[in-house]
């Protein structure tokens, strides 16, 4: 079992349960497949499955290493974003709900994506650590992740959902204080400026 898929913390962890998107920080793998680093790279991509007909030897020799998520909300909130390749429309959507959400930047639709992915950089980690802040729970739109008896939960349709490396569980109500927050807030100010992210919820 391969060490491979991210939490809501952006750990790698290693797991059976399958995942919905595939990501990039750049090769993180040794010879043996085994986890050497967290990232290489400034720019975490969530990437689809399948493009193009492509076929990938996971964890290849020199190659980049090749993550999964459970869904694009658990992978926004361990600090990914769209891949500008495989996902261009996403990609771009987000880039735009990102610069209407967070206009204290200054940037336009011409700032390069790398100036974005240093401000992520710096609200997802920080020498190895989770980076986190603190915001009212009833603030927080869907897709976000919380913290709540240190789980990590989803804010979905004004309930929380505990994260599982195979779903979520049932729906509890959210705190009424403020709460610990795990999504990057330059991508909640994204969320809230009318990004989507795709959630794993049950039928």
């Amino acid at each position: 079992m391969l060490q491979n898929r991210v939490t809501p913390q952006g750990d790698i962890i290693a797991t059976a349960a399958r995942g919905a998107w595939m990501g990039n920080r750049g090769q993180l793998h040794d010879s043996g497949k085994d986890i050497l680093r967290p990232f290489k790279l400034k720019a975490w991509l969530i990437c689809l499955l399948q493009f193009n007909g492509r076929k990938r030897q996971v964890m290849a020799p020199n190659r980049y290493t090749e993550l999964f998520f459970l869904d694009e909300a658990t992978a926004f909130a361990a600090g990914h974003r769209p891949c500008f390749e495989c996902r261009r429309a996403a990609y771009s959507h987000f880039k735009t709900c990102w610069l209407q959400g967070n206009p204290q930047y200054g940037f336009s639709q011409q700032t390069p994506i790398q100036k974005i992915d240093e401000i992520l950089h710096h609200e997802r980690i920080n020498s190895g650590q989770k980076v986190t802040y603190t915001a009212p729970a009833n603030s927080l739109p869907n897709g976000t992740f919380i913290l709540m008896d240190n789980q990590p939960c989803m804010v979905a349709n004004n309930h929380a959902r505990q994260w599982m490396p195979t779903g979520y569980g049932p729906a509890t109500t959210l705190p009424a204080a403020t709460v610990t927050v795990l999504t990057p807030q330059s991508t909640v100010n994204a969320f809230r400026a009318g990004y989507r992210p795709q959630m794993a919820l049950p039928a």
